[in-house]
């Protein structure tokens, strides 16, 4: 994992936690990105590792997540995504590329819409489409059928590093894709002593942020775009299930043809390891030093 800065950004009465790896020239192009829901700032770790200094990635934790974990409501996408534009603000940041996770694949959309001023191109990373909710589903049971397990793990304790290393490991995600990267990303959510530590990620926000992307604004902020996106989805899902979020029917059901996104299928990653892993942080890193217009190739010398 190549080192980062850890500085604390003025946003809306608050400070979040923003993790910032420099490029090697102090003009270049600046990245912004977003986590997913139960997720922090190093999940971009292997991204920042393949983008080797050509670009300047900030990625900050959201509101009531890991290093900021103790800002307070109201939660929500566009608080969210009030909170990166003033985050953009706050470090003199000029129109920058946006790219977001699963959910900040979300709150990327909405940013754009609400703040065109501060966001370029965009790209939308497994999220970002949205479709209606299932009107027969209760709040906690559409938040269960949107991320499933984990909101059960904000709720658990575990006796130590070790053990939740162990629980993550056991995840079909990460069954074949552990590196020191993402267990460096996932410990950062944990918190709390010995023997009952605990995940970072408060639950109200959580549950908040997931009920909230079923929102009128939200579902439609794709269609809405300032500035050119792109769609990269995953051919598999959450647990690795040959059933990703998106596939060409539901893509086709959501109409994009007028929206703006371009929805590029990568093969042979899962919704985590299209961030984390090294074949799907090699196209997020195409994608992106094309966003910026820096040339190279995606892989370090």
């Amino acid at each position: 994992m190549i080192p980062y800065e850890e500085i604390q950004v003025p946003v809306n009465g608050d400070e979040l936690a923003v993790l910032r790896w420099p490029a090697r020239e102090p003009d270049a192009p600046v990245v912004v990105a977003l986590h997913g829901i139960t997720a922090n700032a190093l999940s971009w770790g292997p991204v920042a590792r393949l983008l080797a200094g050509r670009v300047t990635l900030i990625a900050p934790d959201l509101r009531g997540r890991a290093g900021s974990s103790a800002l307070p409501g109201p939660y929500g996408i566009a608080r969210h995504a009030d909170d990166v534009a003033a985050l953009t603000k706050a470090l003199g940041l000029g129109r920058v590329v946006l790219a977001g996770h699963s959910m900040g694949a979300f709150v990327t959309a909405l940013a754009a819409v609400r703040h065109p001023e501060r966001f370029g191109p965009l790209l939308l990373v497994d999220g970002g489409i949205g479709f209606p909710a299932p009107t027969h589903l209760s709040p906690d049971e559409l938040l269960t059928a949107v991320i499933g397990p984990a909101m059960d793990r904000l709720s658990m304790t575990f006796p130590d590093r070790a053990a939740y290393r162990s629980f993550w490991q056991a995840h079909p995600a990460f069954a074949d894709a552990w590196s020191a990267e993402v267990d460096a990303y996932i410990q950062r959510d944990l918190t709390g002593d010995e023997p009952a530590m605990h995940s970072g990620c408060r639950i109200e926000a959580v549950r908040a942020d997931g009920i909230n992307l079923f929102d009128e604004e939200v579902l439609t902020a794709v269609r809405k775009l300032p500035a050119p996106a792109t769609l990269l989805w995953a051919q598999r899902g959450l647990m690795n299930e040959e059933q990703g979020l998106y596939d060409e029917t539901r893509l086709a059901a959501a109409d994009l043809g007028r929206t703006g996104v371009t929805p590029v299928p990568v093969r042979d990653v899962n919704h985590y390891t299209l961030l984390t892993g090294e074949a799907g942080g090699k196209v997020i890193v195409d994608h992106l030093l094309t966003m910026t217009g820096t040339l190279g190739p995606s892989s370090p010398a």
